[in-house]
């Protein structure tokens, strides 16, 4: 039976007649080489974080102080990633977090296309972002067998987040997340040093332009006056919601309602409450606001106040072991962001593969090598905090 570890395999094997692998295996490496593929411009808004980068930089150290504990004599030959998402087994708990420009990071501009293309040859479901370069129709169309979601970003228009979602479901998405702190941008002094944002000048806006409902609000077509375009994007863009728009947003959809952005256990506590589907604990990997709590330290609560729910994660993870450590502290799937933004920026579709396969095989040798047979066997349990 076929396993993830296996592609150290092919790579071993392939080195046996000198073709050794194109693109990094590590993330350092896949970092510095992106940085010297992409614009200043690109580079600061993907790799950037709000204020000094601290909460940034927290995510990914908060990894560190956690530390698996080996089980030998359990006969881990063959191990057993499969997840229950929401009714839909995946064969693996990771999933492709919501990265805004990801259409731009690849070389011909249509970044969310080559992503959703990688997802359904790697089983890792995508979250596309309403912010694409692509409608999300077109993104939808590449899922093949993989079920991707759809992340929202709910505008001020109420019609117009209707017929969003309204698409979504057309398309065949699989779930809705709703983004819950990005109704105004945070402090980003990297973005802000170059002055740039990319949707005001006009980037990303594929959902808006080609979305009815923001059609008729506009005079004149964005084709013929894109200026006048991204101004009404702008001024409907962000809804900072309330818990009194819950049941508002609940009734958008049949399909599973995702919060994305809790990290209170009351919020999650509320959330559940209300009625949604699942919880997406994740401080947006430190790009929106700074001084926080790295989103790993508050897994744990957010998981035993969700009470059964699925709890998405994200923040910091930077490698297959640091996913095996979030799911042992209660995660039921861990979302990847910049990794697979930088091996888009690398290689394209298959500089995606070759970075989700990496991160697939650490996942599963980890548990291969420690002794933990199935995602059930990560628990709580098998992690000591790490006294350096």
């Amino acid at each position: 039976m076929a396993q993830f570890g296996d592609y150290q395999n092919e790579i071993y094997f392939n080195g046996l007649f000198g073709r050794l692998p194109e693109l990094p295996m590590d993330f350092a490496g896949l970092e510095r080489r992106a940085e010297a593929a992409m614009s200043a411009s690109l580079w600061s808004y993907v790799a950037g974080g709000a204020g000094d980068e601290r909460t940034q930089r927290a995510n990914v150290r908060a990894f560190d102080q956690w530390g698996l504990v080996p089980r030998m004599l359990v006969g881990a030959k063959a191990r057993n990633l499969t997840v229950d998402l929401f009714g839909l087994e995946l064969p693996s708990p990771l999933f492709l977090a919501p990265v805004g420009v990801i259409g731009l990071c690849a070389q011909d501009g249509h970044g969310d296309l080559a992503t959703a293309r990688a997802a359904a040859r790697t089983g890792v479901p995508m979250v596309a972002s309403t912010l694409s370069v692509d409608p999300l129709e077109d993104v939808a169309k590449q899922f093949g067998d993989t079920p991707g979601f759809f992340q929202l970003y709910t505008p001020t228009d109420r019609e117009l987040a209707q017929s969003l979602v309204s698409r979504a479901e057309a398309a065949g998405f699989r779930g809705i997340v709703v983004t819950l702190d990005t109704w105004v941008t945070g402090w980003r002094p990297r973005d802000l040093s170059t002055g740039n944002f990319p949707q005001l000048r006009g980037h990303c806006l594929a959902n808006y332009f080609t979305d009815p409902v923001f059609r008729s609000r506009l005079a004149t077509p964005p084709e013929q006056d894109p200026s006048s375009a991204v101004l009404t994007w702008t001024q409907i863009f962000g809804n900072p919601l309330t818990w009194a728009d819950l049941d508002w947003l609940r009734s958008l959809t049949s399909l599973p309602l995702i919060l994305k952005g809790l990290s209170h256990p009351e919020d999650v506590r509320r959330a559940r409450d209300a009625g949604v589907d699942g919880v997406y604990c994740s401080n947006h990997g430190g790009r929106q606001a700074n001084g926080g709590l790295p989103a790993l330290d508050t897994l744990p609560e957010v998981v035993a106040a969700a009470d059964g729910l699925p709890v998405l994660f994200d923040s910091g993870v930077r490698s297959g072991a640091d996913a095996a450590k979030a799911l042992a502290l209660g995660a039921t799937a861990v979302g990847i962001g910049r990794p697979y933004a930088y091996g888009l920026a690398l290689g394209g579709e298959e500089g995606m593969v070759h970075v989700l396969r990496t991160l697939l095989a650490e996942l599963d040798l980890v548990m291969a090598v420690d002794g933990y047979p199935s995602l059930a066997d990560l628990t709580p349990e098998a992690l000591r905090r790490v006294h350096v």
